[in-house]
């Protein structure tokens, strides 16, 4: 048992200060973890405390640390992040000085804070290439596409070889805990170029025997290449399921296009081994949104609704609002039962987003 000053740090109370407070009382105590004997030193982080970090996506430093480098993928790419797990729950922060969070280890804790109020108490875990237990490799940081949320394209990364691929996949063994192969890209030349590259290095990766998932741009042959390549899963980014929406958005690229991808990789790689990225907060209606997940999951897509990150490199080109956190609950509610009726689970994947967790509420894994 912590002494009590420790306690009171934190903002946290013994078990033995609460003899006589009825369970339900202490339960509905908004602003305090519970300390008792024989127990981690706090509450596991709950599903409303993760929505809100989320809902926040990022944190500034109060103690010096050696953080994971910047991402390279995505809307939130050349941004550094931390991970933080507190119970079964992670979450991936975007280290931001101006952010209401901040962060301090304090007595080998990390302990998380908004204003003087504890949010959450538990401790950073380390990525091995972008996440914790995967080596998430972005291939191409370079993309011939503008999606309006997206850094990548400003960004004008290079390609990496597939010597510096398999590099990093066994610097990540090496580390120990690798459980999957991740790889995305952005388009330097062409979709279908991009999904060649992407098959080469899938049939090369193949000698590590770990689950490969790829999330690209699709084709026409996507499919048939990367199953034959060996990749386990794939994700398709339907980004907005909004279409008038996705034309703003995404210029170029084509949302029908996308869906049917989606819809004939869950004829070649199987029910719930196939996710798309909905991106919540580019000014689409709840109803939409719904519509749109509703739709995914009856392909047997596993829909992975992604907070949007705003960018400064593209903040001032489209209004990206960060949803709220009873919009993520509310929405990843909708997700889990939507799932749930096609028989679908969040629980199974190997690879990728819902293998991580960090940036979402994933069902069956987080509610």
């Amino acid at each position: 048992m912590p002494n009590k000053s420790y306690g009171r740090r934190y903002g946290l109370y013994p078990a033995n200060e609460l003899a006589g407070i009825s369970p339900e009382f202490v339960l509905k105590l908004p602003d305090s973890i519970l300390l008792y004997p024989n127990r981690s030193p706090a509450l596991p982080m709950d599903l409303e405390t993760k929505a809100r970090l989320i809902s926040v996506g990022t944190v500034r430093l109060k103690t010096a640390l050696s953080l994971d480098q910047a991402s390279t993928s995505g809307p939130g790419a050349g941004c550094g992040s931390i991970f933080f797990q507190s119970g079964d729950r992670l979450v991936r922060l975007s280290v931001d000085e101006s952010s209401p969070l901040h962060l301090s280890l304090e007595e080998g804790e990390a302990v998380i804070r908004e204003g003087s109020r504890v949010a959450a108490v538990g401790r950073l875990v380390q990525p091995l290439a972008h996440c914790p237990h995967q080596a998430y490799i972005t291939v191409c940081e370079r993309c011939i596409y503008d999606c309006k949320f997206c850094a990548v394209p400003r960004l004008m990364g290079q390609p990496k070889s597939p010597e510096a691929v398999e590099g990093i996949v066994e610097a990540c063994l090496e580390k120990g805990g690798l459980s999957a192969i991740s790889l995305t890209s952005g388009v330097e030349v062409s979709p279908q170029a991009e999904v060649d590259r992407i098959a080469m290095l899938v049939r090369h990766l193949g000698r590590f025997n770990l689950p490969i998932g790829v999330s690209v741009i699709p084709t026409s042959q996507s499919n048939r290449i990367l199953k034959e390549a060996g990749a386990v899963e794939v994700k398709y980014n339907v980004e907005t399921v909004d279409p008038d929406l996705f034309e703003v958005v995404c210029p170029g690229l084509e949302l029908e296009a996308i869906k049917e991808a989606l819809k004939e990789a869950v004829g070649v790689f199987g029910p719930g081994r196939v996710f798309s990225n909905v991106i919540a907060g580019l000014g689409e209606s709840d109803r939409v949104m719904r519509e749109g997940i509703a739709e995914l999951a009856e392909m047997g897509v596993l829909p992975v609704i992604r907070a949007v990150y705003p960018h400064p490199l593209r903040r001032q080109e489209i209004d990206m609002v960060r949803p709220s956190k009873e919009r993520l609950l509310d929405l990843a509610s909708h997700t889990k039962r939507c799932l749930d009726r096609e028989g679908l689970r969040g629980d199974c994947a190997l690879t990728m987003c819902y293998r991580c967790t960090g940036c979402d509420l994933v069902p069956h894994r987080d509610l």
